[in-house]
């Protein structure tokens, strides 16, 4: 039986954290990320696979030294293993992709403050084992990837022209500045927001 549950809960956990439970057009998580980088394909590629593999390895760790830490510094120390990877990730970026590392610029820092991985440290590593915590952690980065890489999309090409900086279109092109400003970015927001909960309500009453 246990055995029958374990790939359950596996799918579960994804299909919440990519569809029913987006961190981003449910929970309203790491919204601050859709104004820094969403307007190059690149840079929110490689943004969004950091943050995905800090929240992956931050909750395995967590989860795996629940047991070990002093409710009184919980939260002291969820910041320092959220630290610990997001130094890691830095380092890799300066060391093999040294133009995008210098293209985020300090944004990479600021994925520790990045709700999303507190969230799920809190929301799931404390009660869950840490591979399950793990697969958790991923599928919430992978479902703040896919909104994020949707928005760059749409404001890369709108914007410049382009899509991964390879231009797409050419003559008579004219770009749309509002594109690549930060309100653009919380204007489609909002519009991937509606457009979800709208298919969301309409799944729900399809299956009543």
């Amino acid at each position: 039986m246990s055995g029958a549950k374990k790939p359950g809960k596996v799918r579960t956990v994804m299909v919440d954290n990519l569809w029913n439970n987006n961190p981003i057009f449910i929970q309203v998580l790491g919204i601050c990320s859709t104004l820094a980088v969403t307007n190059s394909l690149v840079n929110t590629l490689i943004m969004t696979i950091g943050v995905s593999l800090t929240t992956a390895f931050s909750s395995m760790t967590l989860s795996a030294m629940n047991k070990l830490i002093p409710a009184k510094v919980r939260m002291i120390v969820q910041v320092l293993v959220i630290s610990f990877f997001v130094i890691i990730i830095d380092i890799v970026l300066r060391a093999y992709l040294p133009e995008v590392s210098k293209s985020l610029g300090p944004y990479v820092g600021l994925i520790i403050t990045n709700c999303i991985i507190m969230g799920r440290a809190e929301a799931f590593a404390r009660s869950n084992p840490p591979l399950l915590s793990f697969w958790d952690g991923l599928t919430s980065g992978f479902g703040y990837m896919a909104v994020l890489m949707l928005l760059a999309f749409v404001r890369e090409l709108l914007g410049f022209g382009s899509l991964f900086g390879i231009p797409l279109l050419k003559e008579g092109f004219t770009p749309w500045t509002i594109m690549i400003m930060a309100p653009s970015a919380f204007f489609l927001t909002a519009m991937v927001m509606w457009g979800a909960k709208t298919l969301q309500e309409k799944t729900k009453g399809a299956k009543k």
